[in-house]
């Protein structure tokens, strides 16, 4: 079972809210904005535009409802499609922003001064009826004036964050509409539906975290803590906090309890730190390298692969000829060194790759890279050449032979 990462629900407020502008670009998220932003284009199409688009806005708010109810059960990452997809709650709410974008539209079409009016006790009253709808799931009492007042006592000052985002999103509407004017629409539609679905996913994941701080007063249990202990997960953390206290005392008995932890699956990154930690502590040069190479190669097949450069870097420092014991480890994190900019690590990857795996199909590749990095420094270019008249010796028929001859020439004509 994956990890479920929880939010403690005393974690303070500001720290949500600094958290939460990343949050629609993480994971499910990002990948279900980018899909959703993609599908406004639908719009674009004759006789069937007008429908594509009210379904399109529709999944929208149906996805924005299954992040302020998953949030408001302490889960700290964005749902999958459809994870809270029985909850009469979301459907509510679709219904409820479903019909706020019909009122905009008839206000433009036939009173264009009634717009902003709209607008604005739409964002005042918005987020009482979505976090209503959420924690009581009663359509008729979200819609209550009575009730948004109770709602706003509830949560005070905080009350006015997705009020903000709200009114930056009625701004975003009639910029849009402004806009439309000075770039054609096929380039103007996906950045304003973008930005439209990054700010309505960022303000219910916002109202999840106000209803998940109230939880208590609201009758409302989180499901991530539960599923947690379920898991396990609770018992990872009690171990922790108890090798801690024992490392004081016994640091050897530590490392073999958390080494048998590490031997079963999928421990959590806390659990390997204090292990590494107390390695350190006892000077085992050899088991940190070890276990330098058991997490590198656990957090690749986790697709944690800048985590991995970190433990990896950790390692190089330890011994200076440090490389991971998988090829395929070690080109990706040799790939994304390179990407990322870091080219003496990406060289040190691509060279320990060459020395290990000499003969693997993917060693051309990995000697473009280390001449490449070479070449770009003026005083390395010979080393870059020597290497490149390697490469095309050991394989004179490799599909990337043509590669290998083309920056051949470009190094020798700048040397």
């Amino acid at each position: 079972m994956p990890r479920i990462e929880v939010v403690p629900a005393d974690t303070p407020f500001g720290e949500r809210l600094a958290a939460g502008f990343g949050y629609p670009l993480r994971g499910a998220g990002l990948a279900t904005c980018t899909a959703l932003t993609l599908a406004h284009y639908a719009g674009l199409l004759p006789a069937v535009g007008m429908l594509a688009s009210l379904l399109v806005w529709a999944a929208t708010w149906r996805y924005a409802a299954d992040c302020l109810l998953h949030t408001a059960h302490g889960y700290a990452n964005p749902p999958d499609v459809g994870s809270e997809g029985n909850s009469a709650s979301g459907w509510g709410l679709t219904a409820v922003h479903l019909l706020l974008v019909a009122l905009c539209v008839l206000a433009v079409v036939f009173f264009p001064r009634a717009l902003w009016p709209v607008l604005v006790v739409a964002a005042l009253a918005l987020p009482a009826v979505d976090m209503s709808l959420a924690f009581d799931g009663n359509l008729a009492l979200a819609l209550n004036p009575l009730n948004w007042v109770r709602v706003v006592n509830t949560f005070g000052p905080v009350y006015l964050v997705p009020v903000a985002i709200n009114l930056l999103l009625g701004l975003l509407v009639v910029l849009a509409s402004l806009g439309s004017h000075l770039l054609p629409r096929i380039l103007a539609l996906p950045l304003f539906a973008f930005a439209s679905t990054y700010l309505i996913v960022l303000a219910f994941h916002l109202m999840g975290a106000l209803i998940h701080q109230r939880h208590e007063h609201l009758g409302l249990v989180p499901e991530a803590p539960r599923l947690a202990r379920a898991s396990g997960q609770d018992e990872d953390s009690r171990l922790v906090e108890e090798a801690r206290a024992q490392a004081a005392d016994d640091p050897v008995a530590t490392l073999h309890r958390l080494a048998e932890r590490l031997r079963q699956h999928n421990a959590p990154a806390p659990v390997h730190q204090l292990y590494r930690e107390l390695l350190r502590r006892q000077g085992l040069r050899d088991d940190l390298l070890v276990h330098g190479q058991i997490w590198i190669a656990a957090l690749i097949a986790q697709n944690e692969a800048r985590r991995a450069l970190g433990v990896l870097q950790e390692c190089c420092g330890i011994d200076p000829a440090f490389v991971p014991d998988d090829p395929r480890t070690c080109g990706e994190l040799a790939d994304l060194a390179d990407r990322l900019g870091m080219a003496r690590l990406a060289t040190h990857l691509g060279r320990g790759y060459l020395a290990h795996w000499p003969r693997d199909e993917h060693a051309p590749h990995y000697g473009l890279l280390v001449a490449r990095l070479l070449g770009a420094q003026a005083e390395r270019r010979t080393e870059a050449l020597v290497l490149l008249e390697k490469l095309a010796t050991a394989w004179p028929d490799h599909p990337l032979r043509g590669d290998i001859a083309t920056l051949q020439r470009q190094l020798a004509g700048a040397a």
